[in-house]
């Protein structure tokens, strides 16, 4: 069954307005999380004492991440669709590092040139520019920003992706290479070797495939295979989730990430309805400025939080209360991050994209690859 409404929803510029917004909620629970709960050290104090009305959900801001995933299967489908590896990893390396390189400037010169010491990394120059290549982890490297671990996991997403992109993207090999990836996981799981872990990630694969079953659903309609592998995706997911929350509890302690497990799975739940919602066409908003721009703030807003964290809330905690201090802190990271976003990434992403020629210019540019990333 096709689904020709939805198919309009994808918009000519291809952009899903409902996608940015989603996006731009993901990375502000992130932010909750870490400025509410998890930066002990930059506030001198237990973040979730300070605020323990809002810990209890601020916590549950840790699966923000897990939402940028499933977006990120479902849109990375889409712009891969039709193109070749060529067009793949040039839009992957215009997308990714642009804002990328900027926040890790901004993390060596706040350590480097000022007294700051909250999440210093302590890396040497050379650890910096390895950093610069976003494949820190495999020399076991130290991330510059503890952020950065999730873009490790979108990386290798990106290198299996181009294995399907090398053969062609259709809708049968999407399910095949789906479901091999879920059989993957499962074995992976029984074999515990660390080298598979990396390749298959485990931890994360259920919300990449389930993302791109999503899409499937998006642009084909409704089939029952694509929906099993969203069911799976959702029921790995459970393990996965719950692992993330029990080790964040189990280093900090209950009172200070006060999460629980009904309130992940909760969570989960929302994410995977939401995204499915989305998928369906049940959920539409009318494209705007506003949301085109909380979509392009969200990589930014991912990337540069934690500097301005570090940077204002030391400042500002002794004379102002504690509400009073995220509150500025949060509006002036999504105003800087607007501002890198706007006056920074896009005019660099611009002179690295290939000039289109006029024979091509008549076609649909799709966009949506803007929302693959945090």
């Amino acid at each position: 069954m096709h689904a020709p409404n939805r198919r309009r929803h994808a918009r000519e510029n291809g952009r899903l307005a409902e996608l940015d917004l989603l996006r731009f909620l993901a990375a502000l629970a992130v932010v909750a999380f870490h400025y509410l709960v998890a930066y002990a050290s930059v506030w001198g104090d237990r973040p979730a004492e300070l605020f323990p009305a809002l810990a209890p959900i601020a916590g549950l801001g840790i699966l923000g991440v897990e939402l940028f995933f499933i977006i990120s299967g479902f849109v990375i489908l889409m712009s891969v669709w039709g193109r070749g590896l060529g067009a793949f990893a040039r839009s992957r390396l215009v997308r990714l590092y642009p804002a990328y390189w900027l926040s890790l400037a901004a993390i060596a010169a706040l350590y480097g040139l000022t007294a700051a010491k909250p999440l210093d990394p302590k890396l040497s120059p050379g650890e910096y520019l390895v950093n610069a290549t976003m494949f820190q982890r495999l020399f076991k490297l130290t991330d510059a920003s503890g952020v950065y671990w999730s873009l490790w996991a979108e990386l290798r997403f990106y290198l299996l992706i181009a294995i399907l992109v090398i053969v062609g993207v259709t809708y049968r090999r999407v399910l095949v290479f789906g479901g091999v990836w879920l059989a993957a996981v499962v074995i992976a799981g029984q074999l515990e070797n660390p080298v598979v872990d990396e390749i298959v990630m485990p931890k994360y694969a259920p919300y990449f495939v389930a993302g791109m079953a999503l899409y499937l659903i998006h642009k084909h309609g409704n089939a029952w295979l694509p929906w099993l592998y969203v069911l799976a995706g959702y029921g790995l997911s459970w393990e996965s989730a719950l692992g993330r929350v029990h080790s964040r509890i189990d280093a900090a302690g209950f009172k200070n990430m006060p999460v629980t497990d009904v309130g992940v799975i909760v969570t989960i739940t929302l994410i995977f309805a939401a995204t499915a919602l989305v998928a369906l066409g049940l959920v539409r908003l009318r494209p705007s400025r506003l949301l085109t721009a909380l979509g392009g703030t969200t990589y930014p807003l991912y990337l540069f939080h934690s500097v301005i964290a570090v940077a204002l809330i030391p400042l500002l905690v002794g004379d102002l209360p504690p509400w009073a201090v995220v509150t500025i802190t949060t509006l002036t990271a999504v105003v800087v991050s607007y501002l890198v976003y706007s006056f920074a990434e896009r005019p660099i992403q611009r002179l690295l994209k290939p000039r289109r020629s006029p024979q091509t210019t008549s076609a649909p540019v799709v966009q949506v690859e803007k929302a693959s990333v945090p």
